[in-house]
């Protein structure tokens, strides 16, 4: 049986990817870059430019 590894939760994550109320979004740190101004990988979404957060109005 395989075993599926997720990736790890980066700073900006509120939730592990699959969670119910929970999606995909663009970073608000690096505006989905992945970057920031100065070249480095951002800290907050892991240099991925996305990040998982809360949905809905809950």
């Amino acid at each position: 049986m395989a075993t599926i590894i997720e990736p790890p939760l980066g700073p900006g994550d509120d939730a592990e990817p699959g969670t119910p109320g929970a999606g995909e979004d663009i970073c608000d740190k690096c505006s989905g870059t992945g970057s920031m101004p100065d070249g480095t990988p951002c800290a907050n979404c892991g240099g991925t430019g996305r990040v998982i957060e809360g949905i809905g109005d809950g």
